[in-house]
């Protein structure tokens, strides 16, 4: 890869639950995660994707602009798309010059120097994906052992007092242990940068990309989430941030 090109998954043209407003989202290619609940498990191999030159893209954003309205704009996602960090600082950028509101959508695993430069300089809001309030069950769930990470992250945000959104997966037996969400929500309850959690229901939806590649979904026996188990997980972690959400 070079500084001019992005290795791209695929493009969705009108995302609603991306960030604000109606975005572009771009799926870069390759994880340094492998979670079992991953619901793209055919963006995680580095190898494959499609390369994008990125004035084609600054061009497509540009084209879309119109349909963007005042909150919506850019979201890169993944994969993890700070793997592409070099890359990407030129092409936010540019969407900067233009007007483009941007967003990172991460695991929180990378801190870099250019990822730094790329969230202090160009970034105008990230999205961090909390896997897990405990070092084993992070580890359990992503492969890695790599606990801590995305609170780093967030420290540096901190620092430059730009938005930041957490999401967490509730996973029933997995990631919904009250006192676990307490945990989370003390941890990072003093954050100003944080302006909401995005609670993500537990699916299956990909089930069927883990089969197509030859792999097993090693979470077929859990149970989606009901109501009732959503709605304790909002009251639990109401106290602790300026806003809930269910996705």
């Amino acid at each position: 890869m070079t500084a001019s090109k992005l290795k791209v998954h695929s493009i969705e043209s009108f995302g609603t639950h991306d960030g604000p407003g109606i975005r572009m989202v771009i799926f870069l290619q390759g994880c340094n995660l492998k979670c079992l609940y991953c619901h793209n498990p055919d963006t995680i191999p580095l190898k494959d994707g499609t390369e994008h030159e990125i004035d084609s893209l600054v061009k497509r954003a540009e084209n879309m602009k119109t349909y963007f309205g005042k909150l919506g704009g850019i979201t890169v996602s993944g994969g993890e798309p700070l793997l592409q960090s070099k890359a990407l600082i030129p092409f936010f950028k540019a969407l900067k010059e233009k007007g483009i509101h941007t967003n990172v959508d991460t695991n929180g695993s990378v801190l870099t120097s250019s990822v730094k430069e790329l969230l202090d300089e160009y970034t105008d809001l990230i999205m961090v994906d909390i896997k897990h309030t405990h070092a084993v069950g992070y580890q359990q769930l992503t492969g890695v052992d790599g606990f801590g990470s995305s609170l780093k992250l967030i420290q540096h945000r901190e620092k430059t007092r730009k938005p930041a959104w957490l999401r967490y997966v509730l996973i029933p037996g997995y990631t919904d242990d009250p006192d676990e969400l307490i945990k989370m929500g003390e941890r990072y309850k003093s954050f100003e940068c944080i302006e909401k959690i995005e609670i993500q229901p537990y699916h299956k939806l990909g089930t069927h990309k883990w089969e197509a590649l030859g792999e097993e979904y090693q979470l077929k026996d859990a149970l989606e989430n009901t109501p009732e188990q959503i709605e304790q997980a909002k009251t639990i972690l109401q106290p602790y941030f300026k806003e809930v959400k269910i996705n």
